[in-house]
């Protein structure tokens, strides 16, 4: 069956009219997938699918989105943010040039929530890992998720009686209200970059919002793949973070509010 796939002119320039023809065909495309914006299922023989390449200095990923929350494009993105476990990137690889090819990789999951400490509200993200990650270089299967953190200067967490502290230079950055990325300071001194950063501005909650303002910071709280899952409530969500605590898989910090 046909698959009701976007191909937008730029990106069959990209990959070329075989590839795109292979894709429209439905031999290369995907039945169903994980919407590249919005993370919820899709199906490209029942809905219309737009295919987004992100496209890197030497690599590119061809991932696929419902066609009602991305149009078909190409996006260009830094050869580490399309590596390194920074992006919500899941979909096909596109092999642009011979053996440059994007491995599977862990994704960073990013939950927002509030979070009562000593009785007050604070507005905090919840970082997990789809998968292990490993140091860069490394050879072994371990997980170096929270060692890597540690060293850029975020505190390992026992328990959640005060709030964490301000790790200066990371931020998270609020714009038109949404949120759009968790930014780290640049190898050299310039311009903050994108440690995280949404496809699509991720909308919160208007409390959680209020709280941000007020506090003019948030707390990022960053576990292992497997510790704290995906909650649907606050409260679920708090009692993964404590377990996560008190098994000594979890670090914060706050980081200063950038935009409103």
């Amino acid at each position: 069956m046909p698959r009701l796939l976007d191909v937008s002119d730029e990106v069959r320039a990209e990959i070329g009219d075989e590839e795109a023809d292979r894709l429209l065909a439905g031999d290369n495309a995907p039945g169903s997938y994980d919407c590249t914006s919005c993370r919820t299922p899709g199906d490209s023989e029942a809905e219309r699918t737009s295919t987004v390449l992100f496209i890197g200095d030497e690599t590119a990923v061809l991932a696929f989105a419902h066609a009602t929350c991305l149009p078909s494009q190409v996006v260009q993105v830094t050869e580490e943010q399309l590596q390194g476990a920074v992006r919500s990137i899941t979909g096909d690889t596109v092999d642009l040039e011979p053996d440059k090819v994007v491995p599977e990789q862990a994704v960073l999951g990013v939950t927002s929530g509030l979070v009562l400490i000593a009785g007050e509200l604070h507005p905090a993200l919840v970082i997990e890992p789809t998968g292990p990650i490993v140091r860069p270089g490394a050879t072994g299967a371990g997980d170096d998720f929270l060692p890597l953190l540690i060293e850029q200067g975020f505190m390992p967490v026992t328990e959640l009686s005060e709030v964490p502290p301000v790790l200066h230079g990371w931020s998270v950055l609020l714009a038109m209200g949404q949120l759009h990325a968790v930014l780290q300071p640049s190898a050299n001194g310039g311009q903050p970059v994108a440690w995280w950063q949404a496809h699509q501005p991720l909308q919160v909650t208007e409390g959680w919002r209020a709280a941000a303002n007020k506090h003019q910071q948030v707390l990022m709280f960053a576990a292992p793949v497997g510790s704290i899952g995906r909650q649907p409530r606050e409260d679920l969500l708090r009692g993964a973070i404590d377990k996560a605590a008190a098994n000594g898989k979890l670090v914060a910090s706050a980081l200063p509010l950038a935009g409103t």
